[in-house]
């Protein structure tokens, strides 16, 4: 797909950007001309290539402060600037709240919101001295604007985030923008440890208004918009990316006929 986006001569962190949502996301800011540095805790199996560049890795654990910090300093020495921070790294396992104690959720808020605070805070540091400021943005869930039982510790930090987005915008405007994708579901490689055989996700699909999962080329496509100038009076927003959200369960209950 042909970008209307120019990115280039500009510099793009993604957080857990070597598969799934994260793999999207890099692909697209590599097809609009960005370059990409794309950290996680293992390295990828293949690097990830689009528009004729390849992203480059780096091995970080985004929840060590001290590590996140030497990161960014590392980027900044090579390459004079930071122009995107995309904290998309993130994830839970399924597990009541009743199946697991307080340390284990709290592992899980402190990598989907203590872990994207600090890598922010480390990238306003580079933005701020920039002409140009910069752009941050949080990758965020319908999961934290609804009941999210089975991963309810998850919703929570997703909940938080959005907050956090929303606050970061104000306190570090006018230079840097601070806004938040909300995703629903999104097909990646794990779809089927969620949702089954190619009939599971179909089935999931069409619980959406618009028929499907997401592809993450398109959650890719709204970071490009929000990293760009076209979106240059955007801050402080969060962007639905949800197909449309979830049926609600009572018009499927009603045997009202209208």
């Amino acid at each position: 797909m042909p970008t209307i986006t120019d990115l280039s001569g500009s510099v793009a962190v993604v957080t857990g950007g070597t598969r799934g949502v994260g793999a999207g996301i890099t692909r697209a800011l590599l097809e609009a001309g960005a370059q990409v540095v794309t950290c996680a805790r293992r390295a990828p199996d293949a690097g990830i290539e689009a528009g004729g560049r390849t992203a480059r890795f780096v091995p970080v654990d985004l929840r060590e402060p001290e590590a996140v910090g030497a990161f960014f300093q590392r980027l900044h020495s090579d390459y004079g600037r930071l122009d995107t921070l995309v904290n998309n790294a993130g994830g839970t396992p399924f597990r009541l709240l009743g199946e697991g104690g307080a340390d284990r959720h709290a592992r899980v808020v402190e990598l989907n919101l203590t872990a994207p605070l600090t890598a922010a805070l480390a990238a306003y540091e580079i933005m701020r001295g920039q002409s140009t400021g910069g752009s941050v943005i949080m990758i965020g869930s319908v999961s934290g604007t609804r009941p999210s039982p089975g991963t309810a510790a998850y919703g929570a930090a997703k909940a938080g985030l959005d907050n956090l987005a929303r606050s970061m915008a104000v306190e570090w405007a006018p230079k840097i923008r601070v806004n938040s994708l909300i995703l629903g579901m999104v097909r990646t490689e794990l779809s089927h440890l969620h949702y089954g055989d190619e009939a599971g996700i179909a089935a999931v699909g069409r619980t959406v208004p618009l028929g499907r999962l997401a592809d993450p080329s398109e959650i890719g496509d709204a970071c490009v918009f929000l990293a760009s100038d076209r979106a240059a009076y955007v801050t402080g927003a969060s962007l639905l990316v949800h197909g449309g959200g979830e049926r609600p369960a009572f018009l499927d209950a009603a045997t009202v006929n209208n």
